[in-house]
């Protein structure tokens, strides 16, 4: 997905510019980071397929049941800036998530365990926006499916405004994700790399 920055309109809160963008464009995702609008077009098909591939692994292990919830496009309130928030592709949340509601159809960062992004066109906001966002929020994994560079980060143990631990892997690997997630996860770097190809 390419995006667009909206700069802050004059007078008027963020949360409500972003509102009347999403009116305006249906299917777009609109993010406020850093207090900045970050403006999505809808993802294609390979995009999708990413998320279907990653699922599976979770699903399998037990991960999306009565202790942990595997959802895609919940947003995460970020503690970035008053009405900052993101919307990652994917992410793992404690079951009780509903119990940390906080507006604007977000959640308290206390509830995920990992968030995912498959990067576009925005690979730049995934690789670096949003590094900084999520450690600042303290969510303790982000993977990064990398279709540009095909790689697969994985970023644990948020340490201020970064992640202390950022391990990049390469088709032909496979990776074991952090335990912390609540059961044994591993992902095929190259399936998932693939599924994500035009």
């Amino acid at each position: 997905m390419s995006e667009a920055a909206v700069e802050r309109p004059h007078g008027r809160p963020l949360i409500a510019e972003a509102g009347r963008i999403m009116e305006r464009f249906p299917g777009y995702r609109v993010e406020i980071i850093g207090d900045q609008i970050i403006v999505s077009p809808p993802p294609d098909g390979p995009h999708a397929d990413v998320l279907t591939d990653f699922m599976a692994p979770f699903i399998a292990a037990g991960l999306h049941g009565s202790e942990s919830r595997l959802v895609q496009g919940i947003g995460l309130w970020l503690p970035t800036g008053a009405e900052d928030y993101a919307i990652p592709d994917l992410s793992l949340i404690d079951a009780d998530y509903r119990d940390h509601y906080t507006e604007n159809n977000c959640y308290d960062p206390v509830c995920f365990r990992m968030v995912l992004e498959v990067t576009s066109r925005n690979y730049r906001t995934d690789l670096r926006t949003k590094v900084n966002a999520y450690a600042d929020a303290k969510v303790p994994v982000y993977v990064i499916v990398d279709r540009k560079h095909q790689r697969l980060h994985v970023l644990t143990e948020p340490a201020g405004s970064e992640y202390a631990n950022h391990r990049v892997h390469a088709p032909g690997e496979t990776v074991t994700l952090p335990d912390s997630l609540g059961a044994k996860v591993t992902v095929d770097v190259e399936q998932i790399i693939r599924a994500g190809q035009n």
